[in-house]
């Protein structure tokens, strides 16, 4: 009847916004799809009779594939330097001047082959799919040329072809401006535009498209232009907004239906009034926020208010985010901005699906959606929120397979 079947489980669906647990519950999968869900008591037979593979859970908690909405994965080399600038009181332009931050990632990434790009990458990757997610977006943006944007934009798709992880891959050659086209921002804009876009759409690289729209980043009419191009060619978009500042990013991104606009530190009322109005997801990353040691944070009470989804995500990247641990950020999102530990779970599962949109087929457990889940040594979803840079993920389910199995702790006897 059924390829597998999951039993003596506490099932967290994720289906609303409040919390609900189907207790000494069983999931069952059949072609990849979940084909089966509810307590144990109303199975149709007894779990035997009903698929060759039977696994018992012992009680743990087994919710959604996590959905990594927001990570930049893609890149070469670490940026430890900066962050020791940044202890010592370095700004973001000393960083710069001494050659780190986004631009010196830039230019280490465009000095890697591709097969030494995809080397880096992997292990990256393969972390996260041990911390219990099963579907990611990687973002360009570390080339800022054709050559090199293209060349992380393959990697996006070769990492979801040899790896048990569904990719979706997002256009953000308008992270900054590149280095040739210093003092030029609406030139650039254009070349991405005309030549970069279109040739990652002839290669089928590109999913979606972000921008940084920002005072310290590109204006509305710029990032305007790349987002109308963006649609020309069917693409959703999305943007890095309001971050410093209240730029109005995050009304800009509403305006054109975008699925997400991501930071929103400094969002004004009436920028979440329009995301409100566009259904936009407000997708928090407090790694950045942590880690950039920025006091503002995300107006989490008019997104409850005006009924603003909100994702959580990892933002991994080796400038401001540099991690691998979606409850640990699950951790900050609720002690920084005060979300609860539901809210952080919803924000990595269902509502980080939407913000890729993915939502009729990922991120909560349903009939007919994609059998991805995640197994945890946890009694109750707050646990993954509550502990401090801890990883229970005991297994990831992708698609009805195991992907992924927490190897054992070997303690050597004494001599």
């Amino acid at each position: 009847m059924f390829d597998a079947i999951w039993i003596n489980t506490s099932l967290a669906p994720m289906t609303g916004a409040e919390a609900t647990l189907i207790e000494d519950g069983a999931i069952a999968v059949q072609a990849g799809r979940i084909a089966w869900i509810g307590e144990m008591a109303a199975l149709p037979a007894l779990p035997a009779e009903l698929a060759p593979v039977v696994h018992d859970e012992a009680g743990r908690l087994l919710t959604p594939g996590l959905v990594d909405c927001h990570t930049h994965i893609v890149h070469a080399g670490e940026r430890r330097v900066d962050f020791e600038q940044r202890l010592a009181g370095g700004t973001r332009e000393d960083i710069a001047r001494a050659g780190g931050g986004v631009r010196g990632t830039v230019l280490q990434t465009r000095a890697l082959s591709e097969e030494a790009l995809y080397a880096e990458t992997e292990p990256r990757v393969r972390a996260l799919i041990a911390h219990g997610v099963t579907t990611f977006e990687s973002k360009s943006g570390y080339g800022l040329d054709v050559e090199t944007e293209l060349r992380i934009m393959r990697i996006s798709r070769e990492l979801g072809r040899r790896l048990p992880v569904t990719v979706k891959s997002t256009f953000l050659g308008a992270h900054g401006v590149a280095p040739e086209y210093d003092g030029r921002p609406d030139d650039y804009i254009e070349f991405l535009i005309r030549t970069v876009l279109p040739a990652a759409l002839q290669q089928d690289l590109v999913d979606a498209v972000d921008g940084f729209c920002d005072r310290l980043g590109f204006n509305h009419a710029q990032i305007g232009a790349l987002f109308l191009a963006a649609h020309a060619h069917g693409l959703p978009v999305k943007a890095h907004a309001d971050q410093y500042n209240d730029f109005g990013a995050g009304a800009l991104v509403a305006g054109y239906r975008g699925l997400s606009a991501d930071h929103l530190e400094y969002a004004s009322e009436a920028t979440v009034r329009a995301m409100a109005d566009a259904g936009t997801v407000a997708t928090l990353i407090p790694g950045a926020n942590w880690t950039l040691l920025e006091r503002a944070k995300p107006p989490v009470e008019l997104f409850r208010r005006y009924g603003v989804r909100m994702a959580v995500a990892t933002n991994s990247n080796p400038n401001s985010s540099p991690t691998g641990s979606p409850t640990m950020m699950m951790n900050m999102a609720c002690h920084l901005f005060g979300i609860s530990p539901w809210e952080a779970l919803s924000g990595f599962t269902r509502v980080g699906a939407q913000a890729l949109g993915l939502g009729a087929s990922h991120g909560t457990l349903e009939l007919g959606k994609q059998a991805d889940f995640a197994i945890w040594d946890a009694a109750h979803p707050a646990e993954l929120s509550y502990r401090i840079a801890a990883n229970p993920c005991r297994r990831v389910v992708k698609q009805g397979a195991v992907i992924y199995d927490a190897p054992p702790i070997v303690i050597a006897p004494r001599a």
